[in-house]
């Protein structure tokens, strides 16, 4: 019989060193670097501003951004931080970033924002003080408060004086003249002229040797 040579198994292979692995798992998790605060950051700390500029902001720096730009400056229109990024932040994609109070304060800086375009006044009555914006442009005078609905002036912001100009001083008209003002503007003819002779006498006679009942706003509105 010949001679039977024994073949030994080769030995076995050592297993796989999971370093080589690992090194992208952590690259895809923290992805980006955010170029206000210099820190790493991961990915879903990113903040978009709704498509119209991609930067590597974080969002707790763009929160506080916005906070100084609102609360500190006023501004409503918030320009993106990018250094040269011409694109405005939206509030709305910026709103579930932001406190309630700090997105409502935003909404009222963008409200007051509109309307400076506008000719604006706060009506004259004191227990009212509504604010009034003239829609309409153009000059505009005699005005009924939106909130007391009482007339006033929106040009010299007083209350409606009417049959006097706003340059006249304010000293020459009493509670009878500008009762007479709304007078004159609803009588003509000879009951116009009645009225006159009665302020007139009302003017050179003390009220209460004059023998004439005092006009009052609201006589002269009931009539």
């Amino acid at each position: 019989m010949g001679n039977t040579n024994s073949i030994n198994p080769p030995p076995p292979r050592p297993p796989p060193t999971p370093t080589a692995e690992a090194e992208p798992e952590s690259s895809e998790v923290s992805n980006f670097t955010c170029e206000i605060c210099i820190e790493p950051m991961l990915s879903n700390k990113k903040f978009t501003n709704k498509g119209l500029c991609i930067h590597p902001f974080c969002i707790d720096c763009v929160t506080k951004y916005i906070q100084v730009k609102v609360e500190d400056d006023l501004i409503a229109a918030v320009k993106c931080p990018g250094l040269s990024c011409d694109h405005f932040l939206d509030p709305l994609s910026c709103r579930p970033i932001l406190a309630p109070k700090l997105f409502d304060k935003w909404c009222d800086v963008l409200c007051d924002s509109a309307i400076l375009g506008f000719q604006r006044c706060y009506c004259p009555n004191r227990d009212c003080s509504a604010l009034v914006v003239n829609e309409c442009q153009g000059i505009v005078r005699r005005s009924v408060c939106p909130n007391c609905k009482r007339l006033f002036c929106f040009h010299c912001q007083l209350p409606w004086h009417a049959g006097y100009r706003c340059e006249e001083s304010g000293e020459m008209r009493d509670r009878n003249d500008i009762a007479f003002g709304v007078l004159a503007e609803r009588i003509s003819g000879c009951d116009a002229l009645n009225a006159i002779i009665v302020l007139i006498s009302l003017k050179v006679a003390p009220l209460s040797n004059a023998g004439v009942e005092p006009i009052s706003a609201t006589s002269v509105e009931g009539r």
